[in-house]
Order: structure tokens, then sequence, then C-alpha cells
């Protein structure tokens, strides 16, 4: 669930299984925050394992039962925290927080030389985190750092974070550009963003309503997004792989490149419709952790989910991944989306008018249901 600061605290801390959190304060003062994400590890890992064993994520740098363990930690500090973005009372609604980045995935931009929709991502990762609340964004701000401002790339990076946006229908209120020389590499640059949005408190998404029979709808991904990029990199260079390769087995030409970076999606407007006709419950957000860390955060003490395999279509970036990475079944569950970038766990009635509505057009898919128990179980 997510943390909500009360107006009398000090200080609050909001954490996501992705390892984020603000430490604020209720009288304006400067707002600080901290993130180390799981996915932006690109650590030099030495003795990995053979490739014939089948990769991880862990094998790649990105340990994410570490992470995890930091967030219970931190957790024993300051109650409450857990929830996707961080909420604060005003008045008679929430303003909902989230930041994030795009990880590695800036790796592949340098490689590839497509700078114009990294900036897509950038704004997803953020606005798709406060969504979940069921809170409409506001505003959204960025920070670009880069050794020597090249300000033709950096209109290029800027230009997609004005696309991300208009796709959700908030402002970009500012940012901060900063040069640093010597601490990047030339021509790389580092990206972070924040986003702000409210919703009504007597609307706020929590899942403490969900029960067993409730429905697991599935949207569709457009990819790999932003989450699990140290892990392919890994792939790339143990299979001595060019992005300029073509992908195995995909419909369309398209170059393994093209594919990776491709543009995360942003749910804004197709998730705010849905919840503005009744019956969500919850929603998750699948980024880093997969299925397995992510769906389980939105359900009360007591429940779990079945997934039903093969009742989407899984992108063929994802069948390459786990070929040329021999990855096992579990772990392609906890480091990708696998073709479903956010779950909604919705009443019977409400599935079937989602689905009447949106799964002709391939943009929702009934993908399991709640259970007694605990975690996630695929069938």
């Amino acid at each position: 669930m997510a943390a909500i600061l009360p107006v009398s605290s000090p200080s609050s801390i909001s954490i996501s299984s992705e390892m984020s959190y603000s430490r604020s304060s209720p009288s304006s003062l400067p707002f600080l925050t901290w993130r180390k994400k799981q996915r932006m590890s690109g650590l030099c890992v030495n003795n990995v394992g053979d490739l014939n064993s089948g990769l991880t994520y862990k094998d790649s740098g990105v340990d994410i039962d570490a992470g995890t363990e930091l967030v219970k930690r931190i957790a024993k500090m300051t109650p409450g925290i857990g929830g996707f973005g961080g909420l604060f009372p005003f008045g008679d609604s929430y303003l909902v927080a989230g930041t994030d980045g795009v990880g590695t995935k800036l790796k592949l931009a340098f490689e590839t030389g497509i700078h114009n929709t990294i900036g897509i991502d950038l704004v997803a990762m953020s606005v798709n985190d406060i969504i979940t609340s069921g809170a409409k964004p506001l505003f959204f701000l960025d920070y670009f750092a880069t050794s020597s401002l090249d300000v033709d790339l950096a209109e290029k990076v800027i230009k997609g974070i004005v696309d991300g946006c208009k796709l959700s229908d908030c402002a970009l209120l500012g940012g901060e550009t900063a040069e640093m020389p010597d601490f990047y590499a030339k021509g790389e640059y580092d990206l972070s963003g924040f986003a702000v949005g409210a919703v009504k408190k007597d609307s706020v998404i929590n899942g403490k309503n969900i029960q067993a029979g409730d429905i697991l709808i599935g949207l569709p991904s457009s990819g790999v997004h932003s989450n699990g990029f140290s892990l392919v990199r890994r792939i790339l260079e143990k299979r001595k792989m060019s992005l300029h390769d073509q992908l195995p087995n995909s419909n369309d030409p398209i170059t393994l490149g093209e594919a990776l970076m491709v543009p995360t999606v942003i749910y804004v407007k197709q998730v705010l419709d849905i919840i503005g006709k009744g019956g969500v419950k919850g929603i998750a957000h699948i980024t880093g952790g997969g299925f397995t860390d992510n769906i389980p955060r939105e359900f009360p003490s007591g429940f779990g989910a079945t997934i039903v395999n093969n009742s989407w279509d899984i992108p063929p970036v994802f069948k390459w991944i786990q070929e040329a990475g021999e990855i096992k079944e579990s772990e392609m569950h906890r480091t990708f989306n696998m073709g479903i970038g956010m779950v909604l766990v919705v009443t019977f009635e409400a599935s079937e008018r989602i689905l009447a509505e949106y799964s002709d057009r391939n943009l929702a898919y009934r993908i399991g249901e709640v259970v007694v128990g605990d975690g996630v179980i695929f069938t």
C-alpha cells in the first residue's frame, strides 16, 4: 500500500519495491529524494556463471533480494510504506508523488543513437506509478545530467519528455540541466523524473477491498519497457550479438536495437477511463520484480493470485531473451513484464465491461484471478 504522510508528522518515507523513498516536510522545506534502482545497476560482474546454466538478473549485477531486504529494514524505521507512490493529504484530496529513471536502457540509447523516445520512458515510469492510486498526473519535472552539454542531443531527449507529458495529459513544469565535467563519458547522460498527481480521498485505490474471485485484467506492454536491461545487455555480450541483428520470430522486420528501444506505454488515459466507470479495487505497475513481486503488493494479507499462462500475447522480444539467455520461466516472471505492463484487480462485472470495450483491440486481457493464499501461481 502507498505511504500516506500525516500532516502532523515531522517526516515521512515512501518506499516501493524498486527501493525509492522520499523524505519530506509538511512545512514545505526542501524535498530530498534518494533512489537506488535495482534495474540501473550496470555493474561489471566477474565470475557470474556459465551461460549454459541459464542467466539470472543477479548474474548481471542486479540483486532483487538485496533490494527487498533493504526495503524491509527501512520499513522498520518508518511503517506504512510499500506502495507505488507516496500520498500527502491536501484538503479533500491526496497529492500522489513518484520518482524514477530509465535505468541501463540509456546504454542502448547511446549505442543505437535513438534519443527521441527515451524521454517518453522517463515520464512513463513515474506517471504509471502514481495512477495505481487512481491519481491524475498534474505535473512532471526532469533532471538531465551530462559531462559536456550537447544541445542537439539534449533537445531530442527533452522533446521525448514533452511528448510523454502530452500523452499523460500533464504539464512539464520544469527541470534541471547539469553539466558535470569528467563525471560521465563523452556523449552520455543520465535522466531522472518526478511526477505529482491528485486523487480525492474517497476515490483512492488501495487494494483494501480485494477478495477471492476478483479478476485480474492485464493491459499489454509495448515490450521490455524500462526494466531488466542489465540482464538484456549481459545476454548480448555473452552471445556476442549486435543490436543491428534481426529480432528472431518477429512478424515484422525489426532489429534487436529497435525492438528493445520501443518506448514504455503510458497508461494514464486508459487506466483513468477504466477507473471512472467503477469496479477497480487495485492496480499494479509491472516494473522491476515483474509479476512475482509487484502484483501481491496490492493484496490484503491472506490473498494471492493465479495467472493463466498463454492468456495474452507475449511479444517476440521476450521469447528471444529467454531463449538466448536460457533463462528459467520463474526468472522471466520476476524480471520482465512479459507483455503485460499494468494489472488491474476488478470485480467480475467490471471485467466483463472492460473486456467488451478493450479486448477486441488487444488492449486488455483477462489473465487470472484473486485466490486465498499467498504469492503468484502460474497455471
